[in-house]
């Protein structure tokens, strides 16, 4: 299992990337950038590339939306020239809030249009023309809205450091799991619970591994929590730290009927806490909304304890399938943190 972390940081991304050196050193394998409608991820992931040296570096997510395929392919093929090979390049489709209400593109067909996109950048990286009909009409005719008619079959200008790139599918729903199981490099799912992963994706990701082309190989899944090692109730209060972030998702990241992740823990069997949650948090109550947040499920999600506990979860983690942990690190004990992590699961 390798271990990954994401990039931490409020307000100042580039006293974070201090942080992810000393990781580094410490034997982190993989950073993950997020976007959302905060700043931009390959911005930071860029700045990231010049001040490290072997740690991969995937975004996490880039939305397909806002995006052409065209601009997500020079995306990739210029992080992965100045990583030097490191890039991994994480693929979603966000949600209809952010996508409608930030960047005011339609959310629609979000299934078609997120394996055209794949589909684009793996044949742009070998430097083929894009072309294509569908979700994205390439190149642009009359018909489907072109103002000229002059575009043409185009390929990538520069050669790539690579031609392919890890490219990861951030996915929830059934169909979406099933899909990046089908195309995927990697999945990346969120608050996941190993114990109960099966439960909810079983299904989907067996049906979609049993189309999965051979050349993709194993399906990669980066999943993981807070880990903190320690004996006591004062380390096991530190679960209280990432309440806030499993209400702000089941709560509060979509509107009603259209929060996947609400879906999710509905799906893990949280029905009612879910629906106190959502309740409470889109009414302004966000405190007791974070009250609401079952600690079973803090417990199960998160590698917070003993060591013998840490480990105990590792192997669950392991055992649901799970390549890279996602390792939430705080404070100045992380770089021994990371040590620690790869120490038992090497």
């Amino acid at each position: 299992m390798k271990i990954a972390t994401m990039l931490q940081y409020d307000g100042n991304p580039r006293s974070a990337a201090d942080q992810v050196t000393a990781l580094e050193k410490a034997g982190l394998d993989t950073v993950w950038v997020a976007e959302a409608y905060g700043f931009d991820s390959p911005t930071l992931m860029g700045y990231l590339a010049a001040r490290t040296e072997t740690v991969e570096i995937g975004s996490a997510i880039l939305n397909i939306f806002s995006r052409t395929p065209g601009a997500l392919l020079q995306t990739a093929a210029g992080l992965d020239n100045v990583t030097g090979g490191r890039a991994i390049l994480g693929l979603g489709a966000s949600g209809p809030q952010v996508i409608e209400g930030f960047h005011g593109v339609p959310y629609a067909r979000p299934l078609k249009r997120t394996a055209e996109v794949i589909d684009l950048i793996r044949r742009g990286l070998k430097r083929e023309p894009l072309t294509g009909s569908g979700e994205f009409n390439l190149p642009l005719d009359k018909e489907h809205g072109a103002v000229t008619g002059l575009g043409k079959p185009l390929k990538l200008l520069t050669k790539p450091e690579r031609d392919t790139i890890p490219i990861w599918v951030a996915a929830l729903g059934p169909k979406n799991v099933e899909q990046a199981a089908e195309i995927a490099d990697g999945w990346i799912p969120h608050l996941f619970h190993p114990e109960k992963a099966d439960r909810v994706w079983g299904d989907a990701l067996r049906a979609g591994g049993a189309r999965r082309s051979a050349d993709l190989g194993t399906l990669q899944i980066t999943a993981g929590g807070l880990v903190a090692i320690g004996e006591g109730p004062e380390t096991k209060a530190m679960l209280d730290f990432v309440r806030p972030l499993f209400a702000l998702y089941v709560g509060g990241m979509g509107a009603r009927g259209k929060n996947f992740y609400n879906d999710v823990a509905r799906a893990y069997g949280y029905e009612e806490a879910a629906e106190k949650i959502q309740d409470l948090y889109l009414s302004g109550k966000k405190k007791e909304a974070e009250a609401e947040v079952p600690l079973e499920w803090l417990e199960a999600a998160n590698l917070v304890g003993p060591e013998s506990y840490v480990k105990e979860r590792l192997a669950a983690f392991a055992e649901a399938g799970v390549t890279h942990l996602n390792a939430y690190l705080f404070g100045d004990d992380a770089p021994r943190t990371v040590e620690k992590l790869k120490e038992w699961t090497a």
